[in-house]
């Protein structure tokens, strides 16, 4: 593989390019290039989310293969299916073929240890994004990408408890429990309820991120329980999928609250359907993977002091009616 000499300036000159492209029509692939100092041959790389049924996931794919079109790497997906078996599968697939760099969101924690390990040790940068492939002194990953999950659902769970009143009924529907993101959203909510005694959690049930298996805990919550104040969903996927149940039963007086800020849900806070939502930033994490593998590659920026911390914090704001329309101009340019 050819490789030139990182362009003067270095990462910061990366940077700003890339943050620039979508703001400015007439810059071309050639000239990020040539700001870039990448190969002049196209870099392949591997990608696997945690499941393309869920949307964070899908615009993760989608801000991926924009990313990488501007930086020249072919991007290979590996759907993971939002099954811990079928990733696992995928990822053995992904780990018996060459890669210039690798990004993978596990759907559970400890599920593809030995195929990320077996294409560490063969020299292939691997950036894990939003949730643990491994605790971090277990794998040797070129960097985490992720939100800070505990404040995801702090933030959100706090905006149910002043939406109202610091008393009544909550329940927690929960991603899949493997999932360190859905671990951290759980503690975050475990946080704030628990300074408001007035609160009572009634439900901690996971949906395990499927809007199928949601709407069937629904429906039997709301046959259980005639009142019902808050809900927190652990993604905006299930926050809607579980509304649409309760407009169905004429119970559209819960306060609900998500994770993800993705469009639908932006579009929900808007019109009032859903109290608020936090941004886990999809588009943020899966094109810095594109950047710290082209990084790691081109300029071969190591891990560590001067180069790409081990852990980077990828955190995106609250959103509510005031700020939802900017973040949804953001995320259309893939920004956030």
């Amino acid at each position: 593989m050819d490789q030139q000499d990182p362009p003067r300036g270095g990462r910061r000159a990366l940077l700003t390019a890339a943050a620039a492209a979508p703001l400015l029509g007439g810059l071309s692939a050639s000239a990020l290039a040539a700001e870039m100092g990448r190969s002049e041959k196209p870099l392949r790389a591997a990608f696997s989310n945690a499941g393309l049924q869920a949307t964070w996931c899908a615009q993760g794919k989608a801000a991926a293969e924009y990313w990488g079109k501007l930086f020249n790497v072919d991007v290979t997906w590996f759907d993971g299916e939002l099954n811990a078996t079928r990733q696992r599968g995928a990822i053995d697939n992904m780990a018996s073929q060459r890669w210039d760099f690798v990004a993978i969101q596990a759907f559970g924690i400890g599920t593809l240890t030995a195929p990320v390990r077996r294409m560490i040790d063969a020299g292939i940068p691997v950036i894990d994004m939003d949730t643990l492939i491994a605790p971090l002194d277990q794998v040797n990953v070129h960097s985490f990408l992720a939100p800070d999950n505990e404040f995801m659902g702090a933030s959100v769970t706090e905006a149910l408890m002043q939406a109202i009143g610091g008393e009544g009924t909550v329940i927690m529907t929960q991603g899949a429990l493997g999932h360190t993101g859905a671990q951290g959203r759980a503690r975050g909510f475990d946080s704030v309820v628990k300074r408001y005694p007035k609160v009572e959690v009634l439900d901690t049930t996971p949906g395990d991120w499927d809007v199928t298996k949601v709407a069937r805990i629904w429906d039997t919550h709301l046959t259980k329980y005639p009142k019902i104040s808050a809900a927190y969903f652990h993604n905006d996927d299930m926050a809607l999928a579980a509304y649409n149940v309760m407009r169905a039963k004429g119970r559209t007086d819960i306060k609900i609250g998500g994770c993800d800020a993705m469009p639908p849900a932006l579009a929900a806070v808007a019109d009032g359907r859903m109290h608020a939502t936090v941004r886990n930033p999809s588009c943020r994490i899966h094109g810095g993977a594109i950047m710290a593998g082209v990084a790691a590659v081109v300029a071969g920026e190591k891990t560590g002091p001067e180069g790409i911390p081990k852990h980077v914090i990828t955190d995106g704001p609250v959103v509510t009616k005031a700020n939802a329309a900017g973040m949804s101009w953001m995320q259309k340019h893939y920004l956030i």
